[in-house]
């Protein structure tokens, strides 16, 4: 069983009266971490599911007196996959405007149509948490920096789900990122928004796996997919809100000579990433660029993870100029830019130093396989 790092502290995030929206891709251990809560929860809890018949038809119609009875006996309401109730939002705010001291816990693995209904009920009435697949954070506090750094080639290959670590072969892992990138992953694009060409969303992203750390051209990914450049902007979009790739913009301040409007995309697993192209070679007997690519796409995506879990506040972006110079990964925070290059080698790399006399409160630190925990954990 893994030390999540929400295990601890769900419960200094819970408030009265307040909805606790737990988002993340699937079968990333949402449902795993509320049962151990609800394990040790001594008070009288609701646990119901988005698939339910009888709670779908509750929030359907909207009716204050038939929600109170419904929910006033308990201390805590939690709703798993609470995307797939029409309405939700609006039920929950009754619940928390009506029921006294009462606590609110729901999850969804996709943000594309919980945020579109719980988004304007719930102003001022929710927090959100995002949940990924597991961290360097999380095994490094568990097992130690030694063990992660033994296995940091086999991470990058097969990525870090719980379900991924737990296999006992490398054959094993493989088969099940297989099944979890054949179109599970993205189900709820495919039943929310109604889209049926799983296949498209399919070709798409094999072109996002082999740009990653580059930028993407919509006209391009058109092109290349027989489709039309407002259809590939749209499904990049639900891509995103479903937590299957992360969209990295441009950073500027307006200087003509910066390219701002276009975008990167990270996958939220590199095992995902490898098993939509079908490879799972080891990093030995890759090219040059798709190691590159591995190691960029790890860096990203754990940074990010420990900005949501060390509530590091920051804006995310690349930096690059019309003539190729450029900055891997940029974040602004507390009136500061803090640029990153990353290297899987060790060798001495050429900083951009027109970054740096552009904006002259910023700095750059190179990431390699040598120095990589700090940036992480």
């Amino acid at each position: 069983m893994f030390i999540r790092f929400y295990d601890n502290v769900i419960d200094n995030l819970l408030e009265k009266n307040k909805v606790l929206i737990l988002y993340g891709p699937r079968r990333v251990g949402k449902s795993t971490l509320i049962k151990k809560y609800l394990n040790g929860f001594n008070k009288k809890y609701y646990l119901g599911f988005g698939e339910d018949t009888s709670l779908k038809e509750l929030f359907r119609n909207i009716n204050v007196s038939q929600i109170k009875t419904y929910f006033s006996s308990y201390e805590l309401v939690v709703i798993d996959e609470a995307q797939k109730i029409e309405n939700i939002g609006e039920g929950l705010k009754v619940i928390v405007d009506h029921i006294e001291n009462i606590k609110v816990l729901v999850t969804g693995s996709s943000s594309l149509d919980l945020a579109n209904k719980t988004g304007e009920p719930l102003t001022g009435r929710n927090k959100i948490i995002t949940l990924y697949p597991l961290s360097a954070l999380e095994l490094i506090n568990q097992y130690g920096p030694l063990e992660f750094q033994h296995k940091i080639e086999e991470h990058l290959i097969y990525g870090l789900y719980p379900e991924v670590l737990k296999k006992d072969s490398y054959k094993e892992q493989s088969d099940y990122l297989r099944l979890l990138s054949d179109s599970y992953l993205y189900k709820d694009i495919l039943e929310l928004e109604n889209i049926r060409n799983a296949n498209l969303i399919r070709d798409l992203l094999k072109l996002l796996a082999f740009q990653i750390g580059n930028e993407v051209s919509l006209t391009e990914l058109a092109n290349s997919l027989s489709s039309s450049k407002q259809t590939v902007s749209r499904y990049l979009d639900l891509l995103d809100k479903a937590f299957v790739v992360k969209n990295i913009r441009g950073f500027s301040r307006n200087l003509r000579k910066e390219v701002t409007k276009t975008s990167r995309y990270y996958f939220y697993d590199n095992g995902v990433r490898n098993a939509i192209i079908n490879n799972f070679n080891d990093l030995g007997s890759r090219s040059g660029p798709d190691k590159g690519m591995l190691w960029e796409n790890f860096l990203v995506m754990e940074r990010i993870k420990k900005q949501e879990y060390r509530s590091i506040q920051s804006n995310n972006y690349f930096w690059r100029t019309w003539d190729q110079k450029e900055v891997d990964f940029v974040e602004e925070r507390e009136g500061r830019l803090y640029g990153y290059e990353f290297k899987w080698g060790t060798k001495k790399t050429k900083i951009p130093q027109e970054f740096l006399t552009t904006y002259p409160n910023a700095s750059i630190e190179v990431i390699n396989k040598e120095n990589y925990l700090d940036f992480v954990i």
